[in-house]
């Protein structure tokens, strides 16, 4: 199983899709507080519609409790930051199962202590172009996982 980690997230919304993505491939998602919404803001449950009860997802109290649920995956280097700041390209990685991709929150991105505990990677954009969209930025690369990954062994078309 594939895993998505939001440090910090600030937009129920973006989470709320997120959490919709995940489902589609079957990943876990990661909440790492302090979140900048209720779990029970009804803007969250209209982006991840009725797939939000289907959402298998963890909570974590702080960044430092996320790290440490996944201490194996740090010290193996299979934990992703996708940030502005890498230079090694998202698609020129071999992703494996249990494999964790984690962003940072919608205004700042992750901080540096933070990513320099991870593998960083980049989506590609125009270099006039600051960010994508927190939601946008999770289905690119967590698609790009599920397939090198043959999509969960389904015969698509």
């Amino acid at each position: 199983m594939l895993h998505v980690a939001l440090f910090e997230p600030e937009i129920a919304g973006n989470a709320g899709n997120v959490a919709r993505s995940c489902v589609a491939v079957g990943a876990e998602l990661h909440l790492i507080r302090p979140l900048g919404f209720r779990l029970s803001d009804e803007a969250i449950k209209r982006a991840g519609m009725d797939y939000w009860s289907e959402a298998k997802i963890t909570l974590h109290l702080s960044f430092a409790d996320f790290h440490e649920a996944f201490a194996p995956k740090f010290a193996t280097g299979r934990v992703f930051s996708l940030t502005t700041k890498a230079t090694q390209n998202y698609s020129e990685v071999g992703y494996q199962q249990g494999d964790v991709l984690l962003f940072g929150p919608e205004s700042r991105g992750l901080p540096a202590e933070v990513r320099n505990l991870t593998r960083q990677l980049l989506i590609p954009m125009r270099p006039e172009t600051r960010s994508l969209n927190l939601s946008v930025s999770v289905g690119v690369s967590l698609y790009e996982c599920w397939r090198q990954l043959g999509f969960g062994g389904k015969n698509l078309p």
